[in-house]
């Protein structure tokens, strides 16, 4: 199993070493596999997929806020020697790639935001009901519904569902109050690595007007919807959000030394 700076990854071993690997970070809750294969092993690609703290196959505790996460990333890239790298987030990992694009500009050739925003605000009574053990299942029931998830994506939702209800509830409040207490929206004019924003259009975690926020605010961000999807949008569309990261990744030049 391989772990690095205490992190689980997967690898996808492809691509060309002078240019970027892509470094996929999952959303509250959630761990590698809520990646897909068609984006965790694109073709001609060197990925690496992790699990932060805590989460999936990750050791310890899971944190408190989007910089603690962002810190660990740094962690891993260091650990594995990679200089600069294209980060993609989704949700959670949004805020988390939005971070290390602001404070570690020199370390991110690009980013991809999916299913994200600049904040990311959780309604109090499910950060209440996740913070008890006894009220735990309310919050992922409400997180659940709110996925909004098309009929024909109902196991994709019912997965969702046996994920968080199974891991600590620590783990899924400190992700929720992490999420809660982000807020970039002051600062992102001052990004410049290459961006492409995904939403789906009836995703409700994350509507779409926050990736339009984002796509508006981030110099020559492109914004790319996807029609009846919901917050796993990359589940729910896994060839076409595929597809959009691949035409992008090749928009992203390579550095010597990489």
């Amino acid at each position: 199993m391989p772990v690095n700076a205490g992190l689980y990854y997967f690898l996808h071993a492809g691509g060309r070493s002078t240019k970027p690997p892509l470094v996929l970070i999952h959303g509250a809750g959630e761990d590698h596999l809520f990646w897909p294969p068609e984006i965790r092993c694109l073709t001609g690609e060197r990925i690496y997929t992790l699990d932060l703290p805590g989460h999936g196959k990750s050791k310890g505790p899971g944190l408190q806020s989007v910089a603690d996460y962002a810190r660990s990333v740094v962690g891993f890239l260091d650990a594995e020697g990679l200089s600069r790298a294209v980060l993609v987030g989704h949700g959670l990992g949004g805020a988390i790639v939005l971070t290390l694009a602001l404070d570690q500009p020199e370390r991110v050739a690009g980013i991809g935001l999916i299913a994200s925003g600049a904040c990311l605000p959780v309604p109090a009574s499910m950060l209440e009901n996740a913070a008890n053990p006894a009220t735990f299942i309310l919050a992922v029931q409400a997180w659940q519904e709110a996925m909004q998830t098309p009929p024909a994506a109902k196991k994709i939702k019912e997965q969702a569902f046996r994920q968080l209800s199974s891991i600590r509830p620590s783990l899924f409040h400190g992700d929720l109050y992490a999420s809660d207490q982000f807020d970039g929206t002051a600062r992102l004019d001052a990004i410049h690595a290459p961006a492409l924003v995904i939403c789906g259009t009836d995703d409700q975690l994350a509507p779409r007007r926050y990736s339009e926020g984002l796509a508006g605010q981030i110099p020559g961000a492109a914004l790319q919807t996807i029609e009846s999807a919901g917050h796993l949008v990359m589940l729910e569309q896994p060839h076409r959000v595929a597809g959009l990261m691949s035409v992008f990744l090749k928009t992203i030049p390579g550095f010597p030394g990489m």
